[in-house]
């Protein structure tokens, strides 16, 4: 039999308990709420949230412009460079500048919500864009095709489309493996890769188009150089097999220029052979994955061109 005690408890103990219940489940919803804003906001479920991705976004330079239609993003990009000409459709969009030289003001005055920076912008100018609130990424300059591919894979993090960025890269990996095998065992050819013209400038090891000339069986003769600064005296001391100009401002002339002005130094083999080439600078100075093949690919035709 309950003691007496305990029967004046029991109404009390029974209030307890109805409140502690209470208590309980208010607990247990609230924790609900969170975890469903937590869902609902966290960066994963942004994936699948219209309008969490960059929508208005500004390119400050051509591999950033090429790798955003690449990513078929071209739709969200609202301005860019007047450096930015492939694919053709990137000459229709809005000019803030050049790649060096931009207008700040008008950037912000596009209301972006994502500028693209460049390995060339330099760090006061990330300052000046980041300080007015808007999110600047800055992708730096990529030292090889691997760096390039992991520069395309983080936009397309950025933008939402990661699974698109991945299949571009698998593809462009499988094609660049094809050219390595289909040079592999041909007799390696001493190769200078010329990228500026005043002052002479080299491609060197620690630029992705160090790549270019090693991934399609060459020998790059500014390998292990600190910096890419050359003269025609050191190139026509290393006497290089070919000769491969790849610089800005061909369009207008200079890349002949450049190839005439080689024809002056006989005693490079490369002169004597009829192999100095000039090939399109946006090809190999500003490539994403794709445009890396093709520029790889076009190489390798150059310095092996008897395997044709």
């Amino acid at each position: 039999m309950m003691a007496f005690s305990e029967i004046l408890r029991a109404p009390f103990r029974s209030y307890l308990d109805i409140k502690i219940e209470k208590m309980k489940k208010f607990k247990v919803f609230n924790l609900f709420l969170f975890l469903v804003a937590a869902l609902l906001f966290s960066p994963i479920s942004a994936f699948s949230q219209e309008g969490q991705y960059p929508q208005r976004i500004v390119s400050l330079g051509p591999i950033n412009t090429e790798n955003v239609y690449l990513l078929g993003a071209q739709d969200r990009l609202v301005a860019n460079t007047s450096y930015c000409v492939h694919p053709v459709a990137a000459k229709e969009k809005v000019k803030i500048g050049s790649v060096m030289h931009f207008n700040i003001e008008q950037i912000l005055s596009l209301q972006p919500d994502l500028i693209l920076a460049t390995g060339l912008t330099s760090p006061q100018q990330v300052a000046q864009l980041s300080a007015s609130g808007v999110r600047v990424v800055h992708f730096h300059q990529p030292s090889s095709f691997a760096s390039i591919c992991d520069h395309f894979l983080e936009l397309g993090k950025l933008l939402g489309l990661e699974a698109k960025a991945r299949e571009i890269i698998a593809e462009a990996q499988t094609e660049v493996r094809a050219i390595q095998k289909r040079v592999k065992g041909l007799p390696p050819r001493k190769v200078f890769l010329q990228v500026g013209a005043t002052p002479l400038f080299s491609s060197v090891d620690s630029s992705f188009t160090n790549d270019f000339i090693v991934l399609a069986g060459g020998i790059n003769i500014a390998a292990g150089k600190r910096e890419g600064r050359y003269n025609y005296e050191m190139v026509t001391a290393q006497n290089p097999d070919v000769i491969i100009v790849a610089i800005m401002g061909s369009e207008g002339g200079m890349g002949s220029r450049e190839k005439e002005e080689w024809q002056r130094f006989t005693p490079i083999s490369a002169v004597q052979n009829g192999q100095v080439y000039v090939v399109d600078p946006d090809l190999i100075c500003s490539p994403s994955p794709i445009t890396f093949v093709k520029g790889l690919e076009k190489i390798a035709k150059l310095i092996h061109p008897l395997e044709e």
